[in-house]
């Protein structure tokens, strides 16, 4: 036998056990069955954990986001999900003229091509709000500049001086209903 021939037969037999070729078909790995949840769906057995802020509030989010703090801003993330609450100041509390007239249009002008789909008063276990239910599209994702439409729903609630605003985005069609009913009414006031 030639050292080519040698060779070849080497890397032929290398290239059928990197194949598993060699195994017994008793011993080859099952398929995984894919995830059943679309991109963006919270999984209904999802765990929630309690998050204290430093700045007066709480509420449940899920386990194992990433979070970022930026002032009285904190935002937890998973993929195309996102959960940000803010804390601001006001003279009184909203109302859903007084959204109509502001804080739309600083969504508008904020945002990636936001359309607001209903402004209505809502009541969380917090205490009243004005609810927000708008889409936009995602920022530009850094590698491949792809965008998606996303969904959100936006909570303003007030008490003595002070607002939360909390917004739950996540990508158009998803179900998350129940998910952001439970974390909207975690909020609560510290």
């Amino acid at each position: 036998m030639t050292v080519r021939c040698w060779i070849a037969a080497a890397f032929a037999t290398l290239l059928m056990l990197a194949s598993g070729a060699f195994l017994p078909t008793a011993a080859q790995e099952k398929l995984v069955a894919p995830e059943t949840n679309p991109p963006g769906d919270i999984p209904d057995n999802q765990v929630f954990v309690a998050y204290t802020s430093p700045d007066g509030f709480s509420l449940k989010v899920p386990e194992g986001w990433s979070r970022t703090v930026t002032g009285p801003s904190v935002r937890f993330f998973d993929k195309y999900d996102d959960i940000q609450a803010t804390l601001g100041s006001a003279n009184a509390a909203p109302t859903v003229a007084s959204v109509r007239a502001g804080e739309i249009a600083n969504l508008e002008k904020a945002g990636h091509a936001v359309k607001v789909t209903a402004v209505r008063a809502v009541k969380l276990a917090a205490g009243p709000a004005v609810r927000i239910s708008y889409q936009s599209n995602s920022a530009p994702n850094p590698v491949t500049n792809k965008q998606i439409r996303l969904e959100h729903e936006r909570f303003i609630l007030f008490k003595g001086g002070k607002t939360i605003t909390l917004d739950l985005a996540a990508p158009a069609g998803a179900d998350n209903v129940d998910q952001w009913q439970l974390i909207s009414n975690s909020l609560q006031w510290k």
